[in-house]
């Protein structure tokens, strides 16, 4: 075998070895792209220099697939190899690189479904990041995606606040538009069940019917909030049937598997368990890490490794992540110049020091101060009324008492006047996406945050 010109065989077989011994997500997010640069002769063993696509799957590989690359390249060359991985991204003229850290382009008709079908932009499978948490989900997600309706029929996927549900569940609908297949529909349980109550009240039941149940596709996020429902679940009962019946794809989402949900009728409990449930668990530093560097890509934003691991040694929540990624982001452009490590270092102090100081805040003075800076009563801020002008402070104060108090999703709902958990999740989820989309609001939210903080200290 002429070694030096042969390079993409030899690493074709190792990867091909290497593929048997670890997960699809896995193999797809930090192998697959990888490729044989060089090929050396040093101190009686071989140098495989080995290029990828970004810092990010440079520093996974090396943690986690040094020695088993080493080990069976040596197998294949019949000769004692070392790795070493060079930072190189590999296109060609037929392929764009698909990676968690590269998005592929999209139709004018593609564009258009997808936000018909209520997906966001973002959540794609290129931009989800893979970890031992959410390895399993990922795989499953992956192959509803390649057979919808055939494959884990229903897919039930569960997991905490923030650990990436809905990404993974949109990002099944991205590929599915992205294959022709179509009509596709997410929607929050909330939002099913008030389409649903709607159509009772105004006589149009049939046509909350043809929306639902002509679907290739339904993407229900939150299912749990139909627990304790009777209509709801008898509607979503025929629906989940006529869409399997059909042939069409079911996926859901929800906080806690199908029998932990209080209040679900074991009919649907038994339907929801026919196909796959998966579990998400909280992500693990690594991933924490690579969903910094995804966050930062997408918006432009140089994060630095060392930078990345920093915040992820000590913010765990991936929301909060998110939420600190751009406060980094605005006190540079503050500043005027790059985040060093011992900026970083004092912001991550200052942001410790504001945590012990927001445990002497009491959700009374929370639910005053925001009361007081929107002009919004008290007892409105608690009642049913959803006109713009509070619906909107009382999301802000679901979303601060969540946030900066810590509370419950349950105890904030109770002070609430009683909301269920699912309603005080979507509304943190709103204020979360107009604080990453709005800096106009960003500012809003730090003024009524001082406020409380001024309450607060009196």
């Amino acid at each position: 075998m002429n070694i030096d010109s042969d390079k993409e065989k030899i690493w074709g077989a190792v990867l091909s070895a290497i593929k048997t011994d670890v997960s699809e997500g896995s193999f797809n997010t930090y192998l697959k792209n990888t490729q044989l640069l060089e090929l050396k002769e040093a101190d009686g063993r071989k140098i495989c220099e080995v290029g990828c696509n970004s810092s990010f799957i440079k520093n996974t590989l090396e943690q986690r697939f040094w020695g088993q690359l080493g080990l069976e390249a040596g197998r294949i060359l019949g000769q004692k190899c070392e790795i070493v991985f060079r930072i190189q991204v590999k296109r060609n003229e037929e392929e764009i690189v698909s990676g968690p850290l590269f998005e592929n382009k999209k139709s004018d008709s593609y564009v258009f479904d997808y936000k018909k079908a209520n997906i966001r932009e973002d959540y794609t499978f290129e931009n989800y990041a893979v970890g031992s948490s959410n390895q399993m989900a990922y795989a499953a997600a992956q192959a509803v995606a390649k057979k919808p309706g055939s494959t884990y029929n229903p897919l039930f996927i569960w997991g905490g606040v923030g650990v990436g549900k809905t990404h993974l569940m949109q990002s099944i609908g991205h590929e599915v538009i992205r294959a022709g297949i179509t009509p596709v529909l997410f929607c929050s349980g909330e939002e099913f069940t008030n389409d649903l109550v709607e159509a009772i009240r105004f006589k149009s039941t049939d046509k909350v019917r043809s929306k639902y149940r002509k679907l290739k596709l339904l993407l229900l996020d939150d299912v749990q909030f139909i627990a304790g429902k009777p209509s709801v679940q008898e509607e979503f009962f025929h629906t989940f049937n006529t869409l399997l019946r059909e042939g069409g794809q079911v996926v859901m989402t929800s906080d806690k598997p199908p029998e932990e949900i209080s209040k679900l009728e074991e009919r649907l409990r038994s339907r929801f368990g026919a196909g796959l449930i998966v579990d998400i668990g909280a992500a693990d530093f690594e991933l924490r890490t690579a969903i910094l560097l995804i966050k930062a890509k997408q918006r432009s934003f140089d994060l630095p490794m060392e930078l990345a691991q920093l915040i992820a040694e000590n913010v765990e929540g991936v929301r909060e992540l998110q939420g600190f990624l751009s406060k980094v982001e605005t006190e540079e452009k503050l500043r005027g110049k790059k985040i060093s490590r011992e900026d970083l270092e004092q912001i991550l102090k200052i942001k410790e020091n504001e945590s012990r100081r927001l445990q002497v805040i009491t959700p009374a003075e929370v639910i005053n101060a925001v009361g007081s800076f929107y002009g919004v009563g008290i007892q409105q801020l608690k009642g049913e009324r959803r006109t713009k002008t509070i619906a909107w402070p009382r999301q802000i104060l679901m979303y601060l008492l969540r946030q900066d108090l810590r509370l419950p999703l349950e105890e904030v709902g109770r002070l609430i006047g009683g909301r269920d958990h699912t309603t005080v999740l979507h509304a943190a989820d709103k204020v979360r996406g107009e604080i990453e989309q709005n800096h106009k609001f960003q500012s809003e939210l730090a003024e009524v945050r001082k406020t409380i903080f001024t309450s607060g200290s009196n």
